[in-house]
């Protein structure tokens, strides 16, 4: 068990100013908020009310409308008319389509395509055969040819390919390295540190301008800007978040104190609603109307019933032997004009029909019996 205590929050020292912009503002937002509060909470009970006794079961209503007619009818469309229409309209594209299909495929494409790839195959061996055995010899011996062909070239040429190459050398090669050398590098040499100092001079005039803009600028604009923000716009912003963020927590703690307010005016408002309407109207609930009610129950209404049911009950006895009467009329009417009807002949079932019946109690039975 620890027995030292939690470290209490500490809270931040607040200042003067704090402590003064407080208490006014919280009181004016109290002020303001308690009226809206007190419409806010008497809008929630209407409206709770509202959802209660009127929403919820027009919402009900319109639902079963809803059902009645829009999703029922479509719903016994569906499985009344478009599901067997669904069901017979794939069986006939089963019947007449997919099954000639499934039919022409494997009786007649497949054989025809195991057919044509046979041909390939076989055209393709022919063709494989005459690259191997025709055309590859015949360039082999092109080849063979031409190398030969060559070879005699070169020995019967190589006098004149040397004078060429002389010629070559010294009419197009050596002038054209004396002319890189003398000439075209040290002409390069030079375009190129003149470039470097051009680009050096060009880099210090930037430099130079772009020190005297910087200076400019930070001297005309940036600090009369810092001054502004550090010795007006920073000072005039942390007020103005002092007094909104006061604000905020006055808006809360007058809107808790406004919610416990109205809490206790509604309570208020319903005890005297209660004593001045409901306790009169269950007093005289419970007083008055309740023995009047069972006087009139035993003295009147439970007499009456009583007579109704044993008027009910003689008007059933008689209804009934008014029925009977007229059915033994009828039936005395039909013998005296028809006379008696046939009585049915006796089937023997081979069955005893007199004592010597069938028992279940003893041992023998009429078949067993002597």
């Amino acid at each position: 068990m620890d027995l030292q205590k939690p470290p209490e929050p500490r809270h931040q020292p607040e200042g003067c100013l704090v402590v003064a912009v407080r208490l006014p503002v919280r009181i004016v937002v109290l002020v303001l908020v308690v009226p809206v509060r007190m419409v806010w909470d008497a809008l929630v009970v209407i409206g709770r009310l509202l959802r209660d006794t009127v929403l919820k079961p027009l919402g009900r209503a319109l639902l079963w409308t809803g059902r009645a007619l829009f999703v029922w009818p479509f719903l016994a469309l569906w499985r009344y008319l478009l599901a067997p229409a669904g069901r017979a309209l794939a069986w006939l594209v089963r019947v007449l389509v997919v099954v000639p299909v499934l039919w022409c495929h494997r009786y007649l494409l497949t054989p025809l395509g195991h057919a044509l790839a046979r041909l390939a195959r076989g055209v393709g061996a022919g063709l494989a055969w005459v690259y191997a055995r025709v055309l590859v010899p015949v360039g082999r011996a092109l080849a063979w040819l031409l190398k030969g062909a060559g070879a005699v070239l070169a020995v019967v040429g190589l006098g004149g390919y040397t004078a060429v190459a002389w010629l070559v050398r010294y009419l197009v090669v050596v002038p054209a390295r004396w002319l890189h050398t003398r000439v075209l590098a040290p002409v390069g040499r030079a375009v190129a540190w003149c470039v470097r100092g051009l680009a050096r001079l060009l880099g210090l005039l930037v430099a130079g301008i772009g020190l005297v803009l910087y200076w400019t600028a930070r001297v005309l604009l940036v600090l009369p800007a810092l001054a502004l923000w550090r010795w007006v716009l920073a000072p005039v912003g942390r007020f103005l978040a002092l007094v909104a963020r006061e604000a905020g927590d006055a808006l809360g703690h007058a809107w808790r104190i406004a919610g416990r307010i109205s809490r206790a005016v509604g309570r208020a408002l319903a005890a005297l609603f209660r004593w001045i309407f409901v306790e009169p109207v269950r007093w005289a609930y419970r007083t008055v109307l309740t023995p009047a009610g069972h006087a009139v129950r035993d003295a009147v209404l439970r007499p009456v019933a009583l007579g109704v049911r044993a008027v009910g009950r003689v008007t059933r006895e008689a209804v009934t032997t008014a029925r009977d009467t007229v059915r033994q009329a009828r039936a005395e009417f039909r013998r005296m004009l028809f006379g008696s009807p046939r009585q049915p002949a006796p089937v023997d079932r081979r069955e005893p029909v007199a004592r010597d019946t069938r028992t279940l109690g003893r041992s023998t039975t009429a078949l067993t019996k002597d």
